[in-house]
């Protein structure tokens, strides 16, 4: 039968040649490799920088035709056998915990894990449990006490939120299986499974940041193939008080916009982000802070010394200041790529180099620090502006000063009273953290492990496939 003409007429094929047809969409897919023998016509969907698709097609054993793309997908045919082969495949999941939040963006979460992930993941012999969640914090309630003895790793379907309250969770139960004093964190040690991430959220900055794309069928060939990526964790503090681990944080403007949107999450999730971003632009205010941050320092004796478990701050002592009024503080260990900003948030960071990006948007005009907004979506340098300092830093403490130009409580975005004072607002990897005084952040270098793989690494590996 002429693959190219072959999908004409479907139902007028003969039941013995159409045994098995695997269809995977194509926008869901790094694409890669060799067009020597292939039809002419896929050559557009192919670029050196991409390499998933090949070794996919190391996975199963393919016999008949790689037919034309039909309906927007590209189309694999076997017309007598299916088989899987995981030769190569050595740190492949065999069974996973499913956390699925189905509140996530246009609450699509438990359609994309029914339809587009649980499928493959049959295919591939994996066995799940899945735990849909019912409220905020349930994953983090959940696997402080499940038994976790009997899977490979956690997957968790949903948007950053739910990602990072999944990698907060096994980060403070390592903690508690070390024995150790998780209301002072200095030293934590690594979480005990990998944690995959399919994307189901507004932004997905995880995921992107980790693959490139925030696509549901790359994320779960990931999982399906075992590609671990080690990355870096922060952990968040305030007064000798730890607070939280997480992949990046802002101050300032990105914080009152979140809690903007939680204020009005009747909203859709578009029209919530929309108008919380005008509202916190509207009432641009700085905030009076005083930042204490310690250089990045690579040096092969720092290095040894963390490896003995010497503190950061007793390795390193050049602590530096800045202070002034601040209209944005963004720390980031993690590029945080998404739709938004192509290049990322942090485009110099990279998933596990040991560093976080400090980047501080001084007091400027609103037209000004909009333009520098504007900048992320292009290619264009977001932080050529005399008013934007980035720098590569180790640990940050923030401490904001109340004052006439900061918050006032009778602004739905603005602090919560508290006995101590005003709550600033935080953005945590999209959770609300609400905190009256300094909060320390530490980097701590390759602390979890996520299935997949760096743009970086994907680009230098020399990836091969015998299947055709």
């Amino acid at each position: 039968m002429d693959a190219r003409n072959c999908f004409s007429n479907l139902e007028a094929w003969p039941s013995e040649s159409k045994t098995l047809l695997f269809l995977f969409p194509r926008e869901e897919f790094f694409l890669s490799g060799p067009l020597s023998g292939l039809n002419s016509d896929l050559s557009p969907l192919f670029s050196s920088q991409h390499a998933l698709l090949w070794k996919t097609l190391d996975i199963f054993t393919i016999i008949g035709d790689l037919v034309n793309i039909h309906k927007n997908h590209l189309i694999f045919t076997k017309l007598f056998s299916f088989t899987p082969s995981f030769t190569g495949f050595s740190n492949r999941p065999k069974s996973l915990k499913i956390l699925l939040n189905p509140q996530s963006h246009k609450k699509e979460a438990t359609q994309v894990y029914y339809e587009k992930v649980e499928p493959l993941l049959k295919i591939a012999g994996i066995k799940t449990d899945v735990t849909i969640t019912e409220y905020e914090g349930h994953a983090l309630s959940l696997l402080k006490e499940c038994e976790l003895q009997g899977f490979d790793g956690v997957v968790c379907v949903g948007g950053d939120g739910s990602a990072s309250e999944v990698a907060h969770a096994l980060l403070l139960r390592a903690q508690k299986n070390a024995g150790l004093e998780t209301d002072s964190i200095l030293t934590p040690v690594g979480a005990q499974l990998p944690l995959g991430v399919i994307p189901a959220g507004s932004t997905n900055v995880l995921a992107h940041s980790l693959h490139g794309v925030s696509h549901v069928v790359t994320a779960t060939l990931h999982i399906i193939m075992g590609h671990i990526q080690p990355v870096d964790v922060c952990t968040f503090s305030t007064t000798g008080k730890f607070l939280r681990f997480g992949f990046s944080a802002m101050f300032g403007f990105g914080g009152r916009a979140l809690a903007v949107a939680e204020n009005h999450r009747w909203m859709s999730p578009n029209q919530r982000k929309d108008f919380a971003i005008m509202k916190a632009l509207a009432k641009l205010k700085p905030e009076e802070c005083e930042i204490s941050f310690l250089p990045f320092n690579s040096s092969q004796d720092l290095e040894e010394r963390r490896a003995q478990g010497y503190p950061k701050s007793d390795c390193n002592d050049q602590w530096q200041m800045i202070q002034g009024q601040f209209l944005n503080v963004s720390i980031m260990a993690i590029p945080c790529q998404c739709s938004v900003a192509p290049r990322g948030l942090a485009p110099n960071t990279r998933l596990n180099n040991g560093s976080m990006a400090l980047i501080t948007a001084r007091n400027t005009s609103r037209p000004e620090f909009i333009k520098h907004l504007k900048r992320y979506a292009s290619i264009k340098n977001q932080f050529n502006f005399p008013f934007v300092d980035t720098y590569t830093v180790e640990e940050v403490k923030v401490r904001p000063r109340s004052n006439s130009s900061g918050p006032h409580p009778e602004e739905d975005h603005g602090p919560c009273e508290t006995a101590s004072g005003n709550c600033f607002p935080w953005n945590v990897d999209g959770d609300l953290m609400e905190v009256a005084s300094e909060v320390h952040v530490r980097v701590h270098p390759r602390l979890i492990n996520l299935y997949g793989r760096s743009m970086e690494e994907m680009n230098d590996s020399k990836v091969t496939c015998s299947c055709l």
